[in-house]
């Protein structure tokens, strides 16, 4: 669906996901799936307890009772108006809806939510119209039931309904969303977010993916504002009761989901272009910002001919729209033919944005694209396989930006960003499986989080590893042509592959959509002459340490080996079908190494034996391993010494052997690693010590980069740059605060302004050893930012500040009008991600203001991401109690997996520091320690 807002990022890729602050030490970022959603508040009281794997989970809420629209009415077409009131922000609504009656009956059953119901009459085809005679509304299950005094007989009919409605400001459903006049008045665009179930909120629907129509859209709005829909303007005419009205009328749409209709009225400008293909492409931009929207515009006429050419099924509208939306949840909503976006995930201003940010739009753009094939085109049956469809688009996405801006080694940066966030997450035993049964729709939002993206992602990139591009091409063309303008189930895909690839593929996949959690691969090895002799066991990992019970799952898995003499190309491929098995690998002298799962592309993590991992070390120092397999190497230590495998003074001298590295996603891993631990070392009286480290690990490559663009430099320099500069920063290294304040005082005084690949490391910096008056300073520069991206920018870092007092104003600025809703979470997690003292002060400002915050949340992904944010740093058994106590008296339906996974990492951190703090500190030490005469 929507792009979610909280992949995994590196730190200069900070404004890409609200969770991966450059003011956080946390810095592992919460995946807003690519997507976004809508949660009804509905509490669950009983509970039962859960055992996952072996282990008590805790307690999980029991799924309530749930039944789906019943089938003996269905409609075949929504002629739909709709008359906003910008002022009042009321809509009215008229719904003439042909229909199919398949068996008689006297009600309909609909999805209705936060709408009432004037009037509804139903008339069959050649018959006489009849009157409802009662509307009761099901509040809870979002429906209602029209009942009529006479049976409806089999056939068509047209059902009306009038009806009246909210243009509510939960950014969902049919909504209000604010901006400024050029002359800086306060305004109102009425737009819409409707995945998963908000459809009902603007119009009374069959709200349910399957139960596909066409759709036939008016809408009556002020004649000086635009009016878009999914398709083109067909009719535009003055509206007779009201002058300054008109009635904009649009062309039927393709048979298509409730969740994918799209309207937006407002004042924007748009930038225009042609695919080579002829589908006419606008990008619609804030007014006097049209110039902002080139960027995305470029990119999504390279990729409707690339998603063409990849599926070989050609684009079925005539235009697509993509459209810059001020107050909104997500980061992008797939609407086919209307996508919508946050400003700061499709707007690039030349002189301001910086690389991630374009870097960014161009992900964003191509995900979205993507699902007007696959999601839209073909749609998943329920919403048990939302995964398919997010964790694909989340998958393409990369291959579709490789191909249009092969310079950003893209494919690099999915394992630091998706691949490693979703080990992370599934090795919590309150994971859950890829495919998750779905009933009621206040349990949907809960599984659009980094499992369904970034683990669904990660399967499909195995998968196709697993088959070959012309295999896999073959079947999602298969798929496609076979189901287009209908909908499908993970099953229906695995076929087409089967049938394309001629592998086992539904028995291969099962064991990873089906399952929760992924295997970790033990590996040794024995010389025999020129042979090596390789054994492989698998078992489930969990993030607490390996699985040892007696029913231990198993997964089917693709495992690939390479050697030194050619570190890309695998020597060898199996199917890992069993708990453990032996291979041989022949020519493989005693002076080479092997690696397994070369390119990082299977979904498990790696312990070698001591002697293996001697051996592959060199190749560390001398980059003769690929860069995706030194970040895989050292991202499987850390998450072994976490789970209590291996000692966490391992991981830091592996961490020391990175001092020649100069791979800018190699670096972007190691210091999230370095984040989390400094996090969790700031629970102990030596913080200081590893500032130090950090210091002396990036001072190198500091010096190397310098603070200035060199000639021949391009983007992924632009990014270690900022990376760098920020981590120095941060940590206090001296001659970096120096600079970063000069510049920052030019920037100030209009002398030298900063570039914008510059202005996080250097704001972070500053306020982090910063005092009032730059606080002040940097509220002044928000207030006066043109651009979101750069008022974001700043609001990731103001909770860089040290003073207690000034935290505090901090968070209360946070709940401001100066910050818009979706942006709130951004500065609370900032605060709470920089320093012990923010992480206790955001905790007791989320309890002390849960009303508000959960009034403006709830039924929506960003509750999770507040709490997540605000309380996954800790690493004191008795905050675990706390937290959970909190949310049993506060319940928060839809975040409920997210306070389970929380209070886990929290009792995770601090077993890990039970465990391994004094031998980190010993080791910390006697690295500053004068050698001994």
């Amino acid at each position: 669906m929507l792009l979610l807002l909280g992949r995994r990022v590196p730190l200069s890729l900070v404004h890409r996901l609200t969770t991966c602050c450059p003011s956080s030490s946390l810095s592992r970022p919460v995946l807003l799936s690519s997507a976004l959603i809508k949660l009804t508040a509905i509490t669950r009281v009983t509970h039962s307890t859960v055992f996952v794997s072996g282990q008590n989970t805790g307690t999980m809420p029991e799924r309530r009772p749930f039944v789906r629209l019943p089938t003996d009415v269905y409609p075949v077409n929504y002629g739909l108006c709709l008359k906003p009131d910008l002022i009042d922000f009321t809509f009215e609504g008229k719904l003439e809806a042909l229909v199919e009656v398949t068996q008689a009956t006297n009600q309909i059953v609909m999805n209705c939510a936060d709408i009432d119901i004037i009037t509804a009459s139903f008339a069959p085809q050649g018959g006489e119209e009849i009157n409802a005679t009662g509307f009761n509304y099901q509040n809870e299950d979002e429906k209602v039931t029209l009942s009529f005094p006479s049976a409806l007989q089999k056939g068509s009919g047209m059902l009306k309904v009038d009806f009246v409605g909210e243009l509510n400001d939960k950014m969902k459903g049919f909504y209000r969303s604010k901006y400024s006049s050029a002359a800086g008045e306060s305004r109102y665009a009425a737009v819409t977010q409707f995945e998963a179930t908000d459809a009902r909120r603007a119009f009374p629907c069959w709200d349910e993916p399957a139960i596909k129509a066409t759709f036939d859209i008016a809408l009556i709005v002020p004649k000086d504002r635009v009016a878009l829909s999914n398709m083109n303007v067909i009719e535009r005419k003055p509206y007779p009761e009201d002058e300054n009205l008109v009635e904009v009328k649009f062309a039927t749409t393709p048979i298509m989901s409730t969740y994918l209709v799209a309207f937006v009225i407002g004042e924007y400008d748009f930038v225009e272009a042609q695919s080579s293909d002829g589908i006419t492409v606008r990008v619609y931009t804030p007014v006097g910002k049209a110039e902002q929207g080139k960027f995305a515009l470029e990119v999504a006429t390279k990729t409707l001919p690339f998603y063409n050419d990849y599926f070989n099924v050609p684009y079925p509208l005539p235009k697509i729209d993509l459209i810059a939306i001020a107050d909104f949840a997500a980061g992008a909503m797939e609407n086919w033919g209307l996508v919508t976006y946050r400003e700061t995930a499709l707007l690039i201003d030349p002189k301001n944005s910086c690389s991630s940010s374009r870097q960014w739009v161009a992900l964003v753009v191509g995900h979205e694209l993507a699902h007007q094939w696959f999601g839209n085109l073909v749609t998943m049956e329920w919403w048990t396989h939302l995964w398919l469809n997010e964790g694909f688009a989340s998958w393409i996405e990369y291959l579709c930006v490789d191909h249009c801006f092969p310079e950003y080694d893209i494919w690099t940066q999915f394992v630091s960003a998706d691949y490693t966030r979703a080990l992370d997450l599934d090795a919590l035993d309150s994971s859950h499986p890829i495919e998750v049964n779905v009933g009621h729709p206040s349990e949907v939002d809960e599984i659009f989080d980094a499992i369904s993206y970034s683990k669904g992602a990660s399967v499909i990139r195995m998968l196709h590893n697993y088959i070959g591009d012309e295999d896999f091409r073959k079947g999602m063309n298969a798929y496609l042509l076979k189901f287009q303008h209908k909908n499908a189930s993970t099953e229906d895909l695995w076929d087409c592959l089967e049938q394309a690839s001629g592998k086992p593929i539904a028995l291969v996949m099962s064991s990873w959509t089906k399952q929760m959690g992924f295997p970790i691969i033990e590996v040794e090895e024995e010389q025999q002459g020129d042979d090596r002799i390789v054994k492989l066991s698998q078992k489930k990992f969990c993030a607490s340490g390996p699985h040892d019970g007696e029913d231990c799952p198993s997964w089917m898995v693709p495992i690939s080996i390479c050697t030194s003499e050619d570190p890309k190309c695998s020597k060898l491929k199996v199917l890992l079908d069993r708990p453990e098995t032996t291979i041989t690998l022949n020519g493989v002298p005693p002076d080479q190494w092997i690696k397994i799962n070369p390119g990082t592309v299977g979904f498990y993590r790696i312990q070698y034996s001591s002697s293996m991992l001697e051996s592959l070390l060199p190749g560390v120092r001398d980059l003769s391993l690929q860069p995706v397999d030194r970040l895989g190497l050292q991202n499987d230590l850390f998450s072994l010494s976490r789970a209590g495998m291996i000692s966490t003074v391992q991981v830091l001298k592996l961490m020391e052997a990175f001092v020649n590295e100069p791979n800018y996603t190699v670096w972007s891993d190691l210091s999230c690693n370095l984040g989390v631990l400094s996090s969790l070392l700031s629970h102990t009286d030596f913080h200081e010590e590893i500032q130090e480290f950090i210091r002396d690990l990036f001072t190198p490559i500091g010096l190397e980069l310098g603070w200035d663009c060199k000639a021949g430099e391009g983007h992924l320099d632009a990014l270690l740059r900022s990376l760098v500069l920020g981590k120095l920063g941060k940590a206090g290294h001296k001659p970096t605060l120096e600079e970063a304040r000069r510049r920052f005082r030019d920037h100030v005084e209009g002398k030298q302004i900063l570039p914008a690949d510059l202005r996080s490391p250097v704001y972070l910096t500053v306020l982090k050893h910063g005092d009032s008056a730059t606080l002040e300073t940097m509220l002044k520069l928000h207030k006066l930012a043109d651009m979101q991206e750069e008022r974001n920018r700043i609001e990731r870092v103001l909770g860089a500040i040290s003073a207690p007092d000034l935290i505090q104003k901090v968070l209360t600025f946070a709940l401001s009008e100066e910050v818009r809703p979706q942006d709130t979470v951004l500065v609370i997690g900032g605060v709470a991600g920089s320093s012990k003292q923010g992480r206790k002060a955001a905790w007791k400002f989320v309890k002390d203001n849960w009303e508000e915050l959960y009034n403006r949340y709830q039924g929506g992904f960003l509750i999770s991401r507040l709490i997540k944010l605000t309380v996954n740093g800790f690493a004191i058994d008795k905050m675990a109690a706390e937290i959970k106590s909190f949310f049993e008296s506060h319940p928060a339906p839809s975040a409920e997996r997210t306070v389970q996974q929380c209070c886990e990492n929290i009792l995770l951190n601090a077993a890990w520091l039970k465990r391994d703090a004094d031998d980190i500190s010993q080791y910390l030490l006697q690295r500053k320690a004068p050698p001994s005469v």
